[in-house]
């Protein structure tokens, strides 16, 4: 009997201790805890729950626990809980789900809810008797969070489909109503504007791009009308929208009806009561500017914060708006006066063709004399054969001037087309190499040329024009060069693209220039010294580069050299090799007494005439007659046919290409063989020279040794057929 009351005394104490720890446990729990008996009666709630809910403890127990509910769930909780009881289907009990709680003010709080029976024997049987823990963990802060990020993911796709969908939105002028919705409903506003600033007699002006309808009769109706058509411009400085496309401040009052700065609504207008302005500004210029009205809370600076991103690109758009209403004044313009960027474009090119033409014509005669001299009968002492070399030295230097801007100009017009082709590597390397060795063995350079000759290479290329690059980039690593220095073109073949290296040990270039090295008439301050050139090389280089789906790039140091490189594709299979047709062989024209050649020459310019008087005087056989005019040499040509007719393109009255058609149409000149001499370049000019029926084209200034030796092999197969 004392053993049992000691049994007894002690299964108390645990109890006590026990249900004291859950006590603790419950009124110590960070998370909300309701226990309530079958019938849902609150029978405890704890600290947190009371303080997450706003309830006192004595307004709460004995309460049924559906009054903390939102009728959705609080209407059939009663019915859940039965059917639990009654049939153990577990609809609400066991389980954890997110619902809302109802706080005492009415509002409703995002919760996780997990609730769990709590055993006791044999209480199962009477519902009273049966005990419940629901567990609320408080999701505002998560909620918060869900919210923030389908707010950040809706700006967005708003962002991303105004940046990328921007041309089509423009073309269908839906751009600015899509902006101004999407921003009503990032911002839960009713009302919304997107303008743009533009000048107005001096002063700023908005121009209404898209806004919000808030006509209230007819006559407001046709305000909007021409509010959102662009003929009405705002200029009022002084009002809320005002303060923000004048100023560029930001505007914000979430009480307009008592601020100073709203102004007197008319009567009618819709209710104002929130308002935002914020001010679009790209680099320190205000260019536009939106505003939002009657928000569902009250507007601050986080907000304005938060849509800097939709500011930003409110700034791109219109300034890509701007950028595409000035092409199309252009295109609207150019119905009349045709493409604006065509006829600039082509009078650059008419410029640069009538330079070319009055630079190259005085250039042919010097250098066509300076040839002269050079390798006349006559020999020339030491000093007058240093004179003659300067003269060709400073003639080619200007010619390859002319070519570079000419060259240049006609790349950035799209007048440039490459013909891509195998072109055999070792043979180019070789041509190329043979330019350039006497140029540096001149500066006392060491040229080394490092190719693999175990393989035959064959690259995907424009034959002249890589050619071209090859001896721009060495010519370069020449000019530059210290001396005594070196220069080591290599080609290295890597994943099926050959490298073409240019090293030297030149003066080097300055890391702060590297950027600019490419701009064309750039020469980096080299202006100042010693070395010719005008900056066009490298720009003309690359550019070349470019059109063969490359590119070329630099390393450089000052005073430890420059190493330039590009890539072009290998090619194993030479469908259409590039194959040399030039002819070797020397042909001599009959001696004088054997036959007597007649040479028409039509040039309109004294000095060549002169050039190529002198020219075929050197030539056993030859008789040149000269006109300056083509209507004169059809004359000629008609009344006693010559052997072979010289024609300059460029004459006045008939041009070349005119005299030539009527030379073909007459019977008795339709057989004489006629040359072609321009001082233009353009690949559309040496075109129409071949459909036209020219033997042969030559520009100015042309090297003397191949007009003779083309003259003479022309009229020996006129003579032997």
């Amino acid at each position: 009997m004392h053993y049992r009351t000691i049994q007894l005394a002690h299964l108390s104490k645990a109890r006590i201790t026990t249900n004291a720890r859950y006590e603790a446990i419950i009124e110590g729990a960070a998370a909300g805890i309701i226990r309530i008996d079958g019938r849902g009666s609150m029978l405890q709630v704890n600290d947190s729950a009371l303080h997450m809910l706003g309830y006192e403890r004595d307004e709460l127990l004995g309460q049924n626990v559906k009054m903390l509910m939102p009728a959705r769930w609080g209407d059939h909780h009663d019915g859940y809980l039965s059917a639990y009881q009654t049939t153990g289907n577990k609809t609400i009990i066991g389980t954890g789900r997110e619902v809302a709680a109802l706080h005492k003010n009415g509002s409703t709080i995002p919760v996780h809810l997990a609730v769990s029976e709590v055993q006791y024997g044999h209480a199962q049987a009477v519902p009273e008797a049966r005990e419940f823990i629901g567990i609320l963990s408080d999701l505002r802060a998560v909620a918060a969070a869900r919210e923030r990020e389908a707010q950040e993911r809706a700006l967005l796709q708003v962002l991303h489909r105004g940046l990328t969908d921007y041309r089509a939105l423009l073309s269908g002028n839906t751009l600015w109503g899509f902006l101004q919705e999407a921003l009503q409903e990032l911002t839960g506003s009713d009302y919304a504007l997107i303008g743009e600033v533009i000048p107005k007699n001096g002063k700023p002006a908005l121009k209404i791009h898209a806004i919000s309808d808030l006509s209230w009769n007819e006559a407001s109706r046709k305000l909007m009308e021409e509010l959102r058509s662009g003929q009405m411009l705002l200029t009022g400085p002084n009002t809320m929208l005002g303060q923000v496309f004048t100023q560029g401040k930001m505007v914000l009052s979430n009480n307009i009806e008592t601020d100073a700065r709203g102004g007197n609504l008319p009567p009618g207008h819709p209710p104002l009561y929130r308002y935002l302005g914020v001010p679009i500004i790209d680099r320190g210029e205000l260019i536009g500017m939106y505003a939002i009205a009657n928000g569902k809370k009250d507007y601050d600076e986080a907000l304005v914060q938060w849509l800097e991103p939709f500011t930003s690109t409110c700034a791109l758009l219109i300034n890509l708006y701007r950028q595409l209403s000035e092409q199309q004044r252009f295109t609207e313009e150019l119905k009349v006066a045709k493409d604006s960027a065509e006829l600039s474009s082509q009078a650059k090119t008419d410029f640069l063709s009538s330079m070319s033409h009055e630079l190259r014509t005085p250039l042919n005669a010097i250098l066509g004399f300076a040839q002269l001299l050079a390798n006349g009968r006559q020999p020339l002492s030491e000093r007058q054969q240093r004179q003659v070399d300067q003269i060709l030295r400073s003639g080619r230097h200007l010619l390859n001037l002319i070519n570079e801007v000419l060259d240049l100009a006609r790349i950035e017009s799209g007048h440039t087309q490459v013909s891509l082709e195998p072109i055999k590597l070792q043979e180019l390397i070789d041509e190329t190499a043979e330019i350039i060795r006497p140029l540096a063995l001149e500066q006392q350079l060491q040229l080394d040329i490092i190719v693999d000759k175990t393989h035959t290479y064959f690259v995907q290329a424009d034959y002249t024009r890589l050619k071209q690059i090859l001896i721009n980039l060495l010519s370069n690593a020449v000019k530059y060069n210290k001396p005594n220095g070196s220069i080591t073109l290599s080609c290295v073949a890597i994943d099926g693209l050959m490298r073409f290296s240019i090293q030297d040990t030149g003066i080097g270039i300055a890391a702060d220039h590297l950027d600019s090295l490419f701009e064309p008439f750039n020469r980096l301050g080299a202006e100042t010294g010693s070395i010719e050139g005008t900056g066009v090389g490298l720009a003309l280089t690359r550019k070349l580069a470019r059109l063969m789906n490359s590119d070329v790039y630099v390393k450089s140091n000052p005073n430890e050299g420059s190493l330039f490189w590009f890539d072009l594709p290998i090619t194993s299979v030479c469908s259409n090799p590039r194959i040399d047709t030039t002819e070797t062989t020397i042909l001599s024209v009959p001696a004088a007494d054997s036959h007597q050649y007649k040479v028409l020459y039509i040039e309109d310019n004294p000095e060549n005439q002169r050039l190529m008087q002198d020219l075929c005087s050197e030539i056993t056989g030859v008789h040149l007659q000269c006109v300056y005019s083509a209507e004169i040499g059809f004359e000629v040509a008609c009344s006693d046919p010559p052997d072979l007719i010289l024609m300059d393109i460029d004459l006045p009255g008939m041009n070349g290409f005119q005299a030539q058609r009527m030379l073909k149409q007459n019977p008795l000149t339709s057989a004489i063989p006629v040359l072609a001499i321009s001082a233009s370049s353009a690949p559309q000019d040496i075109k129409c020279a071949e459909e036209a029926g020219f033997i042969g084209f030559y520009i100015k200034p042309f090297n003397l040794d191949e007009m003779t030796q083309h003259l003479k092999k022309i009229l020996t197969q006129k003579d032997h057929s």
